[in-house]
């Protein structure tokens, strides 16, 4: 008889320890979650990402802590774990893809190379990001296409971040005539540049004689506008320097090759 209530103290000393970790261990894993996600809150890291590390945290520490109660009672845990390891290898092997686009995902949201509404080019296409996910981002191209990019392309390919800064440089390359007068198309330029209100003037826009190629002589022509001014002011201008150019007589010429020749006896 004494030896059943022994083993039911035992028991019951054990069961009470297995429920007082895991109601005990649950509570501290609630609390260093929410330590964690304020740190990333604090880090303005993407509210999509502090969600899901905070959920990944939570889950680890539970099961943790599952384990460590079920180690009070007895179970063999060292056997638990290696089939939760087993597992674990199963699916990772499976799912590598997703992991790997899953870390380029933790690496985008961190790292911050764009966010929403920025106008990127990246993995080989240029629009606008309309939402940055754990495996995908998703761009809208000028024409409205949506295209689902899988954040491991994204990762290992170059970035082109065209609304990151507030101003851009345009740069245009304008060919003259070899018989124009220089000194006129420069000064024409230089008007042009100064008479359009969204050229900035700090940084000062600049016109420099570049080259002189087969067929023209190339002049730099580099205004600074707003990141958003960039398209219009740049169509703007090739339109004006045209019209310009016209009414001054001041040839743009086409691409062409003087062949000479000559006669031998």
């Amino acid at each position: 008889m004494d030896k059943y209530i022994n083993l039911t103290m035992q028991w019951g000393i054990k069961i009470i320890g297995a429920i007082a970790i895991y109601i005990i261990g649950k509570w501290i894993a609630k609390i260093i979650t929410n330590i964690v996600k304020k740190l990333l809150e604090k880090s303005k890291v993407d509210i999509t990402l502090v969600k899901f590390l905070g959920n990944l945290t939570y889950i680890g520490l539970l099961i943790l802590v599952i384990i460590t109660a079920l180690g009070t009672l007895g179970v063999d845990t060292t056997s638990f774990a290696a089939i939760i390891a087993g597992a674990g290898l199963a699916v990772g092997m499976a799912l590598k893809d997703n992991i790997s686009n899953f870390g380029a995902g933790v690496l985008i949201l961190f790292l911050r190379p764009f966010k929403i509404g920025d106008f990127v080019e990246a993995a080989g296409t240029s629009g606008v990001v309309d939402e940055i996910g754990i495996f995908n981002t998703i761009m809208k191209t000028g024409d409205n296409r949506v295209i689902i990019i899988p954040n491991n392309n994204i990762i290992g390919n170059n970035i082109i971040n065209y609304s990151r800064e507030k101003i851009r440089r345009i740069d245009l390359v304008i060919g003259v005539g070899y018989e124009d007068d220089l000194k006129l198309t420069k000064s024409t330029l230089e008007e042009i540049l100064n008479s359009n209100p969204k050229i900035l003037k700090e940084p000062a826009p600049t016109v420099a004689l570049a080259e002189l190629a087969d067929s023209s002589v190339n002049f730099n022509v580099r205004p600074w506008v707003k990141s958003d001014d960039y398209w219009g002011v740049r169509s703007e201008l090739l339109e004006t320097i045209k019209q310009t150019f016209d009414e001054k007589g001041i040839n743009i010429p086409y691409p062409q090759m003087d062949v000479h020749i000559e006669k031998t006896l």
